[in-house]
């Protein structure tokens, strides 16, 4: 048993003794089956505090020759399956988290030969019938060797890959350099069993292509089969939530969010944290902090301080993530900056819809924090005044309301291009903030009647509130829009709606800067 070549199990065992524990050995399955394949190449990637090297030391218990697992997985999930007897405890494993080697930036010069040396040594005791190799060999060198003499093969398990790109963001010439040593290991080569990598980042792209084109991608934008395992489920927070005395619908509106295909899935971290302490609060704490989101959201491309503020209003953005190039410097316009920000975390991503959103009331916390400085004008101050003009709007107090806005434009001019209706849309959102303590996430151009309703809120099912209709115009009149909702029959959804519903029109006058509101309750005919 070494670190490296065929290790234990211990890292498994200390996850299993934690207090709590949800079973993930159905992975085990899915690697099973692309064990000695064309497929046998899988690169998963996923947030920090994902269940990333649990996953890794869970993987590296079951394959390696180094200790005796049958125990450990005695009465889980995995042991059911089929091919679980074929595997256990039966192959070579080279188990490396490469952030042990990347520490500081200085250790990147060297990482790469320190690897391949710890792990070559190992070799060379492990094996030690195999004398076509010493302890300088190069590892693929020793690993063609051992293969040749003896017919074995090897599983890798290699966590945080990509700590590289994360430590050493502008060492271009570096990163190349892993990934050409990285390729040399992989690419060909008859002593691959199986090869799972894992860390936050996709594999470093060059123009549309990955850089190691073997390996299958797994990740937050399209996890495949394995979204299941990929955090968290609902099921299983739902079953947790109710051991453990909490609440459940709370938990959702904390920690809910993530979709991968069509799992929902919890960052385990943040729902370990509340099971255990009873505490509605972030649990992001570590490498990517509120300042490093900070830094991306404040690049100055066309249209991102647009979409943060539609997404802190509960709204959806359309994004295409084909040209991010999965590193954490190249960007060349807003969705590459959305792209790097749904690998960590940050945002989720509607495979099915192509949209992107800020995924629950945790990660709103963690942006809120990150624009309270900066160039963010009086976005804060916007916020913290939604809850009196939402109150205005339930008044019915259209001056209040106009008055408010006026306010909300003025403090976010730096920020927004409010030359068009989807500025004020942006404004708007902002405006109703608060309103997401009510309501359900507002529709957009909802389609009713003859046309699209601009945004409508509907409240909460415990929520004793009314829903809106708002139509927004853009230099022409408020009256007309409360005209339009009417004419075009925008309220048609609302047959079977029992609740009290409030029609808001909201016009921008471009000659002097100054918004109005009409509200009026809408009576069924």
């Amino acid at each position: 048993m070494g670190i490296y070549v065929n290790p234990g199990n211990r890292a498994f065992q200390r996850a299993l003794n934690s207090k709590i524990y949800i079973d993930k050995t159905g992975l085990i399955a899915a690697t099973n089956r692309r064990m000695d394949t064309l497929d046998c190449f899988l690169c998963v990637s996923r947030p920090r505090r994902f269940g990333k090297s649990m996953a890794a030391d869970m993987l590296t218990a079951y394959y390696s020759k180094g200790c005796d697992s049958a125990g450990l997985f005695a009465g889980r999930k995995g042991e059911k399956e089929e091919s679980f007897p074929i595997h256990l405890n039966r192959h070579n494993v080279i188990r490396l988290d490469v952030q042990r080697f990347v520490e500081t930036k200085k250790d990147i010069d060297t990482f790469i030969e320190k690897m391949e040396s710890k792990i070559v040594a190992e070799l060379t005791k492990e094996f030690p019938e195999c004398t076509d190799f010493g302890k300088d060999s190069r590892l693929k060198e020793a690993l063609d060797q051992i293969f040749i003499q003896t017919g074995q093969g090897f599983v890798f398990v290699i966590d945080e890959w990509d700590c590289v790109f994360r430590v050493a963001k502008e060492r271009k010439e570096k990163q190349k350099q892993y990934l050409e040593f990285l390729r040399g290991l992989f690419k060909g080569a008859d002593y691959v069993e199986l090869a799972y990598m894992t860390g936050i980042l996709p594999i470093k792209k060059y123009g549309e292509h990955s850089a190691i084109n073997i390996f299958e991608e797994y990740s937050m934008i399209d996890p495949k089969d394995l979204g299941e395992y990929f955090g968290f489920t609902r099921e299983e927070v739902q079953e947790q939530c109710e051991q453990y005395h909490v609440d459940y619908t709370r938990v959702e509106r904390w920690y809910d969010g993530y979709l991968l295909g069509d799992q929902h899935i919890y960052n385990p971290r943040s729902v370990t944290g509340v099971l255990m302490w009873k505490r509605f609060e972030s649990y992001w704490t570590g490498t990517e902090t509120y300042e490093a989101l900070k830094t991306y959201i404040d690049m100055n491309f066309d249209g991102l301080k647009e979409a943060v503020i539609g997404m802190l209003g509960n709204v959806r953005c359309g994004i295409d993530p084909s040209t991010s190039q999965n590193d954490m410097t190249t960007f060349k316009n807003r969705d590459d900056v959305l792209t790097l920000l749904i690998h960590l975390g940050y945002l989720s991503f509607d495979e099915k819809k192509r949209e992107v959103f800020i995924p629950n009331q945790e990660i709103v916390q963690e942006f809120l924090r990150a624009v309270k400085t900066g160039g963010w004008g009086g976005l804060m101050q916007a916020l913290e005044s939604s809850e009196r003009l939402l109150r205005s709007t339930w008044m019915m107090d259209g001056k209040s309301v106009a008055e408010g806005m006026d306010a909300i434009h003025n403090e976010t001019a730096s920020m927004l291009k409010y030359n068009d209706e989807n500025s004020l849309t942006c404004v708007v959102l902002m405006a109703y903030y608060s309103a997401k303590a009510y309501y359900m996430n507002p529709v957009m151009e909802m389609p009713s009647g003859k046309g699209f309703a601009d945004v409508v809120y509907l409240p909460g099912r415990d929520k004793d509130r009314p829903a809106l209709v708002v139509e927004l115009k853009w230099n022409q009149s408020a009256v007309g829009a409360i005209r339009q909702i009417k004419e075009k029959k925008y309220t048609a959804w609302t047959e079977g709606y029992t609740g009290e519903i409030l029609l808001v029109g909201i016009n921008y006058r471009k000659e002097d800067k100054r918004h109005e509101c009409v509200i009026e309750k809408y009576v069924k005919e």
